[in-house]
């Protein structure tokens, strides 16, 4: 329920702004959950990991399934953003390195592509005057390199192999499969939720660049606006975003080796606290509450009897 005001702030800022809000202040949550409640609070984390990984599958797919609904460009670029940020959610409440590196990675590899996203909107809209999708069909005759831009920043947020986007989601999905913190339901039905949201974001990324630059040309639009393709400062500004994006989705080392270290010790705290969460395992007054926290079900089953 606090997600509302992403949607509006993005669709009311400039793209300027929606680049920074996207790029830095989204991850700040993911950036104060690993190292306040993994660092600080490793006990506290591991009793409500569960419930974190519960959350990022809720994210995925009802932001997921929300950005169909929107009209206006900007608002559907921010449902899917926090549809990407629920994949940071999974991967940091997966108890394993693996899984907390492709997290970190994935808040890396979004903060590049939805700035870019956004920016291309921002170009779009200095040209085509609305962010309304309906009223702009048909500018890809206009502004064929916007377009070549657009669709590269769009396969980049579908996770397309060779850039980044693939390497974080694919780094959470192996971190979260591969973890015994889990009964092999839970992880189960965690991967095969956020499995759905990845099929669904192809459909409305690319049902978005259909309806801006294939939809049937607006009259009134093609009539009153004198539109130009992307000018050289446009393409140098989305050329240094590309880079990083097709940079570490060939190489993730160029990312993973400046953190992996840091994560790996983490993750390691976290490991020593599950032996205290199956000693002593939290519960809710409401029983319906009590299903998602299986956490150190194999540590306990490991602990020894005793009398």
């Amino acid at each position: 329920p606090f997600h509302t005001w992403l949607p509006d702030a993005h669709s009311e800022a400039p793209a300027a702004v929606s680049m920074i809000l996207a790029g830095v202040l989204l991850k700040m949550a993911g950036y104060g959950l690993i190292r306040m409640n993994m660092e600080m609070l490793p006990q506290a984390h591991a009793y409500f990991a569960p419930v974190l990984a519960v959350l990022g599958v809720v994210s995925i797919i009802y932001a997921s399934l929300t950005a169909f609904a929107q009209n206006n460009l900007k608002r559907r670029m921010a449902y899917s953003s926090i549809a990407h940020m629920g994949f940071v959610l999974i991967g940091i409440a997966s108890f394993s390195s693996v899984g907390v590196s492709g997290a970190v990675f994935q808040m890396i590899s979004h903060g590049l592509i939805a700035a870019v996203l956004f920016f291309l909107s921002g170009v779009t809209y200095e040209r085509t005057h609305t962010l309304a999708m309906d009223e702009m069909g048909g500018v890809g005759n206009q502004m064929p390199k916007t377009f070549a831009f657009f669709t590269a920043a769009a396969m980049a947020s579908l996770a397309l192999p060779g850039m980044s986007g693939f390497v974080g989601e694919l780094t959470v999905f192996l971190g979260f499969a591969q973890t015994d913190a889990y009964t092999a339901s839970f992880r189960a039905g965690i991967v095969i939720l956020a499995a759905i949201g990845v099929i669904l974001s192809p459909i409305y990324l690319l049902s978005m660049l259909r309806q801006v630059f294939f939809g049937k040309e607006n009259p009134a639009l093609a009539n009153s606006v004198t539109f130009s393709d992307v000018k050289p400062r446009e393409v140098f500004v989305a050329a240094c975003l590309f880079v990083p994006i097709i940079g570490l989705g060939m190489y993730p080392k160029l990312a993973t080796q400046t953190y992996d270290v840091k994560t790996t010790a983490v993750v390691a705290q976290l490991q020593d606290s599950l032996t205290v969460v199956a000693e002593n395992p939290f519960h809710f007054d409401f029983p319906a509450l009590n299903a998602p926290m299986v956490i150190g079900t194999s540590v306990k089953e490991s602990m020894p009897i005793q009398d």
